[in-house]
């Protein structure tokens, strides 16, 4: 938040709290309607220097408190430049003598903003539509599961000069009334999107040691191929040097959908899944980046594979034009791979209208090529491979639209899909 929107916000909040808050911690003397300081300022106000209420005047028939009366000189000195040599003359007697209430409101309007400060808000509004194969419904994902609107909202706190709070919301809204969304599975309802406060995290640091803790959406690589959604956990990281950064984490995933994957639909064993792993990031040269992450799960004779890693790889080809390439592994016995390839010109700046993105998207995800890849709204599901065409562009300051085309079949099965879908992002 602005340092411009948190002082009018200050400024609202004295307005309308001068005549209970400061009289419960001030004493001091309503100014009555015949004290000079009324023809001081109906002078300022017709000569335009100030306004007042709509009708002309500040009180009504009452009288004002000092602070009242100090805030509507604080409004006049702010204009003091473009008054005339007489008005300037009133301005300035009328802040000798409401210069203590003046310095009063300065230091009540300064602890405001520093708390205001504190707490910055941000996310977007998004209106969506699917055009899905009705045949594979069943397979990919119901065909009206992603026609909605949705809201992600988010809050950052500052705690102190090491330390902030996060909190994230998120609801979705179908455009029919009776269509229902959400999972079937009722163990992680929590992070389901309808509209509380689903994830909560706090991030800072001991010492050079990074530090993550918390509920929250967590992604492992550039694409999020190895694994990309929420969980509850736990993540260190450390600068070995300034262009290599290492982590370690533990994170028990919170998404409904993990039993195919472990080999078994016991819920409770789904419900205690933990992974634990490493995570390395870094220059490999001038153009080239790479993350580098490898893990388990807390009983490997369990769960349908014990052990996983991951390698992405992100260079600049030319100017304006980025490929990304991940691959991940498992040592489950069949389907054990996944990869993704993107190739990106361009991308947009939400605060330059007119500028747009486009991208090419391979990909193959094995049933059992990754812990639990981003589905990307059940786009990019389990057991598939094919590609994604899209574009975005930026029509209106803060606005994202985004389209794209989907050819997909099934890595095992013979099903295949069309998917076709555009948004509108509105980011606040």
């Amino acid at each position: 938040m602005n340092k411009k929107l948190s002082t009018v916000i200050a400024l609202a909040l004295s307005v309308g709290i001068t005549s209970s808050a400061f009289a419960a911690t001030n004493s001091f003397s309503d100014v009555p309607k015949d004290h000079w300081s009324y023809a001081a300022i109906n002078q300022l106000t017709k000569d335009g220097i100030i306004e007042g209420n709509g009708d002309g005047t500040f009180a009504g028939d009452r009288s004002m408190s000092r602070y009242e009366m100090a805030v509507v000189v604080a409004r006049a000195v702010d204009h003091l430049q473009t008054a005339n040599p007489a008005d300037q003359a009133l301005v300035e007697k009328l802040e000798k003598e409401y210069a203590s209430e003046m310095k009063n409101l300065d230091a009540k309007y300064t602890a405001l903003d520093k708390r205001v400060d504190n707490v910055m808000l941000s996310g977007f509004v998004r209106a969506k539509y699917d055009s899905d194969d009705s045949s594979t419904g069943s397979t990919f994902g119901s065909e009206n599961n992603n026609k909605h609107f949705y809201m992600d909202f988010e809050g950052k706190m500052k705690v102190d000069e090491n330390w902030d709070a996060h909190f994230q919301s998120e609801t979705r809204k179908g455009y029919t009334a009776n269509q229902d969304w959400r999972p079937t599975a009722k163990s992680h309802s929590s992070d389901d999107q309808d509209g509380t406060i689903q994830r909560i995290w706090a991030e800072g640091k001991v010492g050079a040691v990074g530090v993550t803790l918390g509920t929250k959406w967590w992604g492992l690589g550039y694409q999020n191929v190895l694994f990309g959604h929420a969980a509850d956990g736990v993540m260190l990281d450390y600068n070995v040097t300034p262009d290599w950064k290492v982590s370690v984490f533990n994170l028990r995933p919170r998404q409904s959908g993990l039993t195919q994957w472990i080999g078994t639909t016991d819920q409770n064993v789904q419900d205690n899944m933990n992974l634990y792993g490493m995570n390395f990031a870094g220059k490999l040269g001038h153009n080239l980046e790479t993350n580098i992450a490898i893990g388990a799960n807390k009983d490997k004779d369990i769960y349908g594979a014990g052990r996983w890693g991951s390698i992405d790889l992100r260079t600049q080809l030319v100017d304006n034009l980025k490929l990304t390439a991940t691959y991940s592994r498992t040592n489950a016995e069949n389907n054990n791979s996944s990869q993704e390839y993107r190739l990106d010109y361009k991308g947009t700046d939400l605060k330059k209208v007119g500028s747009f993105g486009s991208y090419f998207r391979y990909f193959k995800l094995a049933p059992y090529g990754d812990i639990s890849h981003d589905d990307e709204w059940g786009s990019m599901p389990d057991n598939v491979k094919g590609w994604i065409l899209g574009v975005t562009y930026v029509p209106f300051t803060n606005v994202q639209w985004e389209t794209f085309y989907s050819k997909q079949d099934q890595v095992v099965g013979t099903k295949d899909r069309n998917l076709f879908r555009t948004q509108i992002d509105f980011h606040f």
